[in-house]
């Protein structure tokens, strides 16, 4: 009996170190997972934004579709045809706080107008949630200077900036290894473009 109650005592410590490890694992794989939807995201979605002016409205309501500032981002991209909402859709990042925590939120509406009888929806999206830290920056040209350096905000403009820098740090200590991301824009890279962008910007870019 004494044999018998230290075996099931071992055998119960096992299964406990067992699920323990496992939900560990679980939790692991969890947490990278999280941090490549974000990866993906910006990869696929930022990286296809397409330079569009919303000229179906008033001249004076006109205004062009990418607009950026350091924890909010607006610009138009395409779904695929396969996709159940496919066409030009207007994508607007802000970083919101609910509860106490801070995160944040996609929203996706259609970015031209639908047609008469057509149902108009809007999707909001939570993309990560627990945002200790999101800081966006771009590089483009400074209109004073005509050198390309990074801007805190990219408003008003008439194109798209060349690359857009992502920052993301999680409460937990989690944070998306730094992005940057080449932009679509009416021309590509110059070799004398290039040479103003530091040098680690460069490699990204030519990834």
């Amino acid at each position: 009996m004494t044999l018998l109650s230290l075996m099931v005592v071992l055998l119960f410590s096992s299964l406990t170190i067992g699920a323990k490890s496992w939900e560990q694992g679980e939790k692991k794989i969890a947490d990278v997972n999280e941090i490549a939807v974000v990866q993906q995201f910006f990869n696929h979605h930022l990286a296809h934004a397409t330079p569009q002016w919303n000229d179906f409205e008033p001249e004076k309501d006109r205004v062009f579709s990418f607009q950026g500032k350091k924890e909010t981002l607006q610009f138009v991209a395409a779904f695929p045809a396969s996709a159940e909402r496919a066409g030009l859709q207007l994508f607007l990042l802000e970083l919101k706080e609910k509860d106490k925590q801070r995160f944040i939120s996609v929203t996706l509406t259609p970015f031209f107008p639908l047609a008469e009888g057509a149902e108009w929806f809007q999707d909001d999206v939570e993309l990560v949630r627990g945002v200790q830290n999101f800081e966006l920056a771009y590089f483009g040209l400074n209109d004073e200077t005509g050198e390309f350096v990074w801007h805190n905000e990219w408003l008003n403009k008439e194109q798209q900036p060349r690359l857009v820098r992502i920052l993301l740090e999680l409460d937990d200590g989690r944070y998306l290894p730094e992005m940057i991301v080449a932009l679509n824009v009416d021309s590509p890279y110059s070799n004398a473009d290039l040479e103003s962008v530091p040098t680690e910007d460069v490699e990204d870019v030519a990834q």
